[in-house]
């Protein structure tokens, strides 16, 4: 028996027995239904805190993302046994939970964080036993770009003591890096290593982190620093002078993180790019999940969990082959429109090769992409009442991704903002090469990353009251990539793209992610090689070949997240014209939206449930 249930049965007994009841016995005596629900709901909502902040204190890298500055000396532990923990954490929660609280004593929104919390403990028990299937060094999230992506953009220096804090995650690189390359080893004596040609960014990435002053430079001036003496060396000038920071106090602290990158990164990177070269020598052009063991789970098991449906990877292929097929007649309607006599496949040489569609690739020509992709934000950011009701606090800004990492990083991406308002959120454009980055693609992208997709919604979320922090900062890639990808089609209804080859650029957006669902399962469900998906979409989009050759080369090391954007975005498209067709003239855009944001990111299944109790409740009103 609950606690809350305890309670109730022990007023019932004193009233009974017709005895003076307690002065708590006579107050809760008096509560209504909806103040025990209340109740119960705001006990829940203050455990989810402190069990949510008891997860967090196991790992400092998450304290530091948000913003928080315990142990921020300090880097995760990337141990078995420290995995095998959390999720024995993660079950002595679910468990405390249902021997502490009364499901039935709480609100909509307190039932909506318990279902959810029993949802990512099932999803945790699943994903456990493959825990070595993911690869620790890849080109995408690799630990190798990891460790200076996370002290450039997430190690903020605002006073001494900070600056000593990453001083001290420098020195502890060793041991971090090395608990990385001893899993990344463990998983290759089980046969799971990835394709030979993530090697290669591997190496670049390692090599690239170590070059320069103090490595290969001995030029102390910052005229060749490396990547994170850079980054040290401009946040520590930032305090000379101003926090109590001499220049001979800001001389001495650059001396001692030069000391530990040659004395403690050095080294560890010099051990990692050896265990990297002893792999490749090894490693094999098999690309898909399939030749890793218990192969089949293991796909059904990244499937499940993007996409948060059940759907089968047949299913989902097929879905892929069905939408590209309507994407591309609707690109032909913008042949039409433009006057292009041809093939589609003609039209997207053209689109591909057309000096018009291109910045020069030249630092210029990344100021001005990085000039009108601010510019469509700023448009749409002014546009947003006519849609929305409620709007993030957060900023955000635009960025070119950082030299250190942008050979291998992709196309673009979102960082979220700090919930301390320290950080904005930011959208990253990888200005590497041009010739990858059309302008017909600009506003389509801007809006997917910026507003109103991922800011609009990861910021809104972490602003929500009344609900738990796991929630704020939790996520599910199919509503998540969904809300990204419908965030692509909302504008086209506002008036956007009015160019046609900018409606064509969100068209290339779509059916690029329509074909993520035909390749991603070719890949990994039925063994196509790393060329023939490649070639797949060389043939069926207009994404430039480089586009085409890094987004296979990313399917590949993470295996079904492709598949969420398309299958997130379709459902939430559904539930609003079912919305729509229900209510007719009570449609509210703005509650639409409303509905879908105002709980965070959800499984489909449950933001499908969300749609229809607000259809119902607006019919009825």
């Amino acid at each position: 028996m609950t606690r809350t249930a305890t309670a109730l049965a022990a007023i019932l007994i004193l009233a009974a027995c017709a005895t003076p009841p307690t002065p708590e016995a006579a107050v809760a005596e008096t509560l209504a239904p909806a103040e025990v629900t209340q109740d119960e709901s705001a006990r829940l909502n203050d455990w989810f805190e402190v069990k949510f902040q008891e997860t967090v204190a196991r790992s400092p890298m998450t304290q530091t993302y948000l913003g928080i500055k315990d142990d921020y000396d300090k880097w995760d532990d990337e141990s078995d046994a420290h995995a095998l923990g959390d999720l024995e954490q993660q079950r002595a929660i679910i468990a405390e939970m249902k021997s502490t609280f009364d499901f039935d004593a709480l609100d909509p929104q307190a039932k909506l964080s318990w279902r959810l919390a029993e949802y990512e403990l099932s999803q945790a028990e699943a994903a456990f036993p493959f825990r070595d299937h993911e690869y620790v060094f890849n080109q995408m999230f690799g630990v190798q770009s990891g460790i200076p992506a996370f002290l450039v953009n997430q190690h903020k220096v605002s006073g001494p003591s900070d600056a000593e804090a990453y001083i001290a995650r420098l020195e502890g690189i060793p041991a971090y890096l090395g608990q990385n390359v001893a899993n990344s080893q463990a998983a290759a004596a089980k046969g799971i290593l990835p394709p030979r040609f993530v090697y290669d960014y591997v190496l670049s990435d390692s090599r690239g982190v170590i070059t320069g002053y103090p490595f290969t430079s001995d030029v102390a001036d910052g005229s060749e620093d490396s990547p994170l003496m850079e980054d040290f060396r401009g946040k520590v000038s930032k305090l000379e002078n101003t926090d109590g920071v001499t220049p001979d106090e800001a001389a001495s602290l650059r001396a001692r993180a030069a000391e530990a990158l040659k004395t403690s990164v050095g080294p560890a990177y010099d051990a990692a790019i050896a265990e990297m070269e002893a792999q490749a020598a090894v490693a094999t052009t098999d690309d898909g999940a399939w030749k890793l063991p218990d192969a089949d789970a293991y796909y059904a098991m990244r499937l499940k969990q993007i996409t948060t449906t059940d759907m089968s990877a047949d299913e989902i292929h097929d879905l892929g082959l069905a939408e590209m097929d309507r994407i591309q007649d609707e690109m032909r309607g913008i042949m039409v429109k433009v006057g292009f006599e041809g093939s589609l496949k003609e039209f997207f040489d053209f689109t591909r090769t057309d000096p018009q569609f291109f910045k020069p690739n030249t630092d210029a020509g990344r100021a001005a992409y990085l000039s009108e992709a601010t510019a469509a934000i700023d448009a749409m950011r002014e546009d947003l009442p006519m849609v929305f009701k409620t709007f993030p606090k957060a900023d955000l800004v635009v960025k070119a991704v950082e030299p250190f990492r942008e050979q291998s990083a992709g196309k673009a991406f979102y960082s979220r903002p700090a919930p301390d308002g320290s950080r904005p959120g930011t959208y990253y454009a990888n200005l590497y090469r041009m010739q990858d980055m059309p302008t017909y693609q600009m506003q389509a992208l801007a809006f997917h990353e910026g507003i109103p997709g991922h800011h609009m919604q990861i910021a809104m979320a972490q602003e929500l009251e009344g609900i738990p922090s796991f929630r704020k900062f939790g996520g599910y890639t199919a509503y998540t990539e969904g809300w990204g990808l419908y965030s692509e089609l909302l504008p086209k209804e506002m008036g956007y793209y009015s160019d046609p080859y900018d409606d064509f650029g969100r068209l290339a957006m779509e059916i690029w992610r329509a074909a993520r669902l035909v390749v991603d399962t070719g890949i990994h469900d039925k063994h196509w090689t790393r060329e023939q998906a490649v070639q797949y979409l060389m043939d069926n989009t207009p994404n430039p070949e480089g586009d085409c050759q890094k987004a296979i080369d990313r399917y590949i090391v993470m295996p079904g997240q492709a598949t969420a954007y398309k299958i997130g975005m379709l459902k939430i498209v559904e539930l609003r014209e079912m919305a729509k067709s229900e209510l007719g003239d009570k449609f509210d855009i703005r509650d639409f939206h409303d509905v879908v944001l105002r709980d965070g990111a959800v499984p489909l299944a449950i933001l499908e449930q969300n749609v229809k109790a607000w259809v119902d409740e607006t019919r009825a009103s």
